[in-house]
């Protein structure tokens, strides 16, 4: 029972779950039945902006950046033993995290 829980064992477990979810969601939407009214844009009324409305990727990036090292950062703390090595591991993330932050 344990093989269940080896992660190539359960992703190829999960993945004909998800296509089957994907074929039948796909079927219970019925078919695709394209109009001008559905590809333009709706402002509730109002006049449609003509600049940008966001201001790019570049910000919300830097915090996925930041999450991803300190994620990944607590996964390696957490199964390694706690030695000196650790508190050389746990410095050097401080400094990374600290410069994503100050940029």
């Amino acid at each position: 029972m344990e093989i269940l829980f080896s992660p190539p064992i359960a992703i190829l477990i999960y993945i004909p779950f998800v296509v089957g979810f994907v074929l039948i969601g796909k079927r219970m939407a019925g078919p695709e039945k394209p109009s001008e009214l559905k590809s333009s844009i709706y402002g509730s009324g109002e006049e449609a902006p003509l600049g940008l409305a966001s201001p790019g990727y570049k910000p919300f990036i830097l915090i996925a950046f930041f999450f991803a090292i300190l994620h990944l950062g607590v996964l390696v703390l957490g199964t390694s033993p706690l030695n000196g090595s650790a508190a050389i591991y746990i410095s050097g993330l401080m400094i990374a995290l600290l410069a994503l932050i100050l940029g």
